[in-house]
């Protein structure tokens, strides 16, 4: 859920309009707006008060990425792919060669 949806259904629930939440938050109707619509994102210390101003709560859960569903940590994640990068052979030589500029 992002940030617009959360404050447009917390002002919704309370049934309050953007001034009065805004009034109780802090903040401007026109950035409470701003929010709301999406054109800007809340840090998470804002988008907590303004939760709060409309007499809500709000509770996240992390979640793991998907190393964390294989049961890899990260570091064995780029031991693997290292290690699948080693069956691929190199596409330049040992010794680079540089082009010649000017009279040789």
């Amino acid at each position: 859920m992002d940030a617009a949806l959360i404050i447009r259904t917390a002002r919704r629930h309370s049934k309050l309009s953007l001034r009065a939440l805004a009034a109780r938050a802090g903040t401007s109707h026109a950035t409470l707006s701003a929010y709301e619509n999406g054109r800007v994102d809340p840090t998470t210390t804002v988008l907590s008060r303004i939760i709060a101003a409309s007499g809500q709560s709000l509770e996240a859960t992390l979640l793991g990425g998907p190393s964390d569903l294989d049961g890899m940590t990260r570091g064995d994640e780029l031991i693997a792919v290292l290690q699948l990068a080693e069956q691929f052979p190199a596409r330049h030589g040992s010794h680079l060669q540089f082009p010649a500029f000017g009279p040789a």
